[in-house]
């Protein structure tokens, strides 16, 4: 069913984990599969590069390849660059997604679109024109402590 990039993207996963001192962090859901995925940004007020980013998804194996990828993408890019980063760029970057896999990549550019959100609420109060949180926002990065998770607990290619 995948590629063997995106296998290697799942059972290797790049930038998975947390920031404790994380300056934005997005997290947006899926609810008709159920895929979660957590991004944390460490980013330069001044400069807005994405000095460091991490992840942490609970899903399927295309919603850990396409975190993971979208990771790699972003990292070193400011936040308007890494706002450009498409759904289709990152499953392009992976090879390609089985169809009913490709709103794995749009979650991906959600997550990175939530941590930006709240990198500007949190630094500015306001959001610039054209950002808006996700729908599938299911936070700003603000809240009780959560669960840690970084991937199923079987690391399955289906």
């Amino acid at each position: 069913m995948y590629n063997p990039k995106v296998v290697d993207y799942f059972m290797n996963p790049r930038n998975a984990g947390r920031i404790e001192d994380a300056n934005a962090i997005g997290e947006v859901g899926n609810p008709t599969c159920g895929d979660v995925m957590k991004i944390y940004l460490k980013v330069d007020p001044k400069t807005e590069v994405i000095d460091d980013i991490k992840f942490e998804t609970f899903g399927c194996a295309a919603a850990i390849a396409t975190s993971s990828m979208i990771t790699e993408m972003a990292k070193e890019k400011t936040l308007p660059e890494a706002l450009k980063i498409s759904n289709k760029d990152v499953a392009d970057a992976l090879g390609g997604l089985p169809a009913v896999k490709l709103h794995c990549s749009l979650l991906a550019k959600e997550g990175i679109q939530a941590a930006a959100a709240d990198f500007y609420m949190k630094r500015d109060g306001v959001l610039p024109e054209g950002l808006t949180f996700p729908e599938n926002c299911t936070s700003n990065g603000g809240g009780a402590e959560e669960e840690r998770f970084v991937s199923e607990d079987s690391r399955s290619a289906e």
